[in-house]
Formats: structure tokens, sequence, C-alpha cells
């Protein structure tokens, strides 16, 4: 479906339209983007489509424009980072096949925090541009006539994520029958935007071939090595351990997300979830934590750590897609990584931001 949809120049699309009306305004086209962000976020699934996408369509037109280079990509890996949490999401799917969890659930339990991150991130370029008004040149008052060209690619995010998501949250098809049925509108859609053609569609198809396998044996992997976990006891033990100390259960669960963090500055959102989540989540249901709650919590701990130095992957495909040193957007990036650190404080002080909506299915 990401594929499908990067194709045929919905990020781009997404970005002009947003533009055309926040540019009169300082900052605009960093709200643009990360507009841009949230709806891409919605329809594709892959962080890595998103900030590949969202980085070259985003930064260049913002250079041009004359914002500051490290600001701009920064604006632009914040945003896409947080895709991460917007359903449909691999990253999701993915916990919840490892915990069993309502794979259901879990994805409409990341559509709030998701989008009120974005919402929050959007808040915070007026906030930085007040204090650092170097960093982006005035708005453009200037008359520019209405992108109506790329208005009629953009009326594909709403259906697609309606159709998609609101097909799980009513109970009318499963997960599975929802990624089948958003790949096939990405398709017609690509095809009668006239965005695909045979070549295009064999790129896509291997990408995605190829990105769907090492998916699955991850996966295996995964469910290989929590089976391993489960029959050593280790989970078992250690919460026992931990569920004996003179500890408050909020701290070590504190703790543990810390820890999602770490392990995202250096790897990517599948190894993290592989590795951790067959050790952390028996420990968190011991403590009596929703595990729904838990699993989007934890994948928006991991964002913090995509666009954490020294490596913060998400960061590096920017600097990469974007020509800027990393050293440059992380330098600029840090007061949206704070923004991000606030928007989980407050799902962790409020978990009805994430659990309103599943517990409200079916």
């Amino acid at each position: 479906m990401g594929m499908f949809l990067a194709k045929a120049g919905l990020g781009g699309a997404l970005f002009e339209v947003i533009n055309y009306f926040v540019r009169r305004f300082k900052g605009g086209m960093a709200v643009a983007t990360l507009g841009a962000s949230a709806g891409f976020g919605a329809v594709c699934g892959s962080v890595v489509a998103g900030v590949s996408t969202i980085t070259s369509v985003s930064v260049p037109e913002m250079i041009k424009s004359k914002y500051n280079p490290g600001f701009a990509a920064g604006v632009s890996a914040a945003g896409s980072a947080v895709g991460v949490v917007i359903p449909p999401s691999s990253a999701l799917v993915v916990y919840g096949i490892l915990t069993e969890e309502s794979i259901g659930q879990v994805m409409i339990g990341g559509i709030i925090p998701g989008f009120f991150t974005i919402f929050l991130l959007i808040l915070t370029v007026p906030f930085v541009l007040m204090w650092k008004k170097d960093l982006a040149p005035a708005g453009d008052k200037s008359k520019h006539p209405f992108p109506w060209d790329k208005l009629k690619l953009v009326w594909a995010v709403p259906v697609i994520f309606f159709v998609c998501i609101g097909g799980i949250y009513g109970g009318f098809f499963t997960p599975t029958e929802a990624g089948s049925v958003g790949a096939f509108a990405s398709l017609i859609f690509a095809f009668a935007v006239r965005a695909m053609n045979w070549t295009v569609f064999k790129d896509s198809i291997k990408r995605a071939v190829r990105i769907s396998a090492m998916t699955f044996l991850i996966i295996v992997g995964g469910q290989l090595f929590a089976q391993f976990m489960a029959r050593s006891t280790i989970p078992a033990s250690l919460g026992n351990y931990i569920s004996g100390l003179d500890v408050a259960p909020f701290l070590i669960i504190l703790l543990m997300l810390l820890i999602y963090t770490g392990m995202g500055i250096f790897m990517d959102e599948m190894s993290d979830l592989i590795i951790l989540t067959p050790i952390l989540y028996p420990i968190a249901m011991m403590l009596g934590y929703d595990g729904v709650w838990f699993g989007v919590l934890s994948i928006m701990m991991l964002i913090t750590g995509f666009i954490t130095p020294p490596v913060g992957i998400v960061t590096l495909v920017a600097s990469s897609i974007s020509g800027v040193p990393s050293l440059d957007v992380f330098k600029y990036q840090w007061m949206f990584w704070i923004t991000i650190i606030i928007s989980v404080i407050l799902c962790v002080i409020f978990p009805q931001i994430i659990l309103f909506l599943p517990r409200m299915m079916y």
C-alpha cells in the first residue's frame, strides 16, 4: 500500500495542498511538512517509506524558501517518525503478533496519540521560531493559484484511511483483510491518477515483497525467541523478582520505557520489538498494566530513540536524502524531541488518550 501511494506522488501532493493554506504564516512550510507526515503516515505503514517520501519533497522546497537546512530536515524527521504510531503501522502489527493482543485494538489505540503528537509538534513550530527567528523566513503573502491538480490526489488519504481503519473499528474485517483492501484501493488509485505503469508496478511489488519477506522472517525469529523466553521462565522469574521489590510499579514501567528509547537509538523498530517485547511485556502484565496501552507507549518511546543522537535512524535517513549533515539535523531537532516526550508523559498520566477508542470497539 505504501509503495503504491509513494509512487503515485501522494506525499508531494499532501505537502503542496497543506502548504497553500499555511504558507502565509511564518513557519508555514514546517507545519505543512508535519501535516503531510501525518497524512502519509495514516496510509503508508512504513517509517522508512514515510521519511523518504516526505523529506525528498518538503526539505528541498523549504531550503529553497530560505529555511535553515537543519531545521527543515529536523521537522521532516520528527514528523515522519511519529508516523510509526499512526495506523496502519507495521510496528503495531508486529507487537500484536508477538503479544497476542488484539491487533485491531492495538492499531486503533495508536490513532489518537499519533495525531495528538503531530498536533503538539505543529504547536511547537511557532514557539521555536519565536525563540530562533532566523530559522525560517517570513510568511509568503503573495498570491498563488490553488493546486487543483494536487487536490485530486489528496482525497485518497481520508478515503483509504477510513475504509481500512473504520473497517477494523467497526468489525467489518480483520487487520489482515484491511491491509488487503488498502493495498487494492491504493493500486486502483495509482491507476486512476495515471501514476502506474508496468515498470512502476513491478518495482512496487518487488520492494513490497522484499520488505514483507524481511518482516515475516523477523516475526518468525521473534516468535521463536518468545517461546524460548517463555520456556526458560526468565520473564516470569524476573517479574516475580521485580514484584517483590519495594518500588512503585510506575517507576518500573518508566525504566522499561526508557530501555525502549535506548534501543531505538541504535536499531529499527522491528529489531527492538523482537528483542524487548518477549521480556518486558510479561512483566508489564504482571504489574497489572493494559497490554494495548503498554504497546502504544513502547512504540512512542521508540520514536524518541529514532531521532536521538548519536545514531537516530530516522534522522540519518532524513540527513542522507536531504544532503544536510546529520549534526545540523540533530542540532535543531531536540525541541521536537522534547515535544514527543511531553506527549508520552500525557499518555502515561491520561491512559484514555490511548485506550478510549480500543475500549469502544465491537
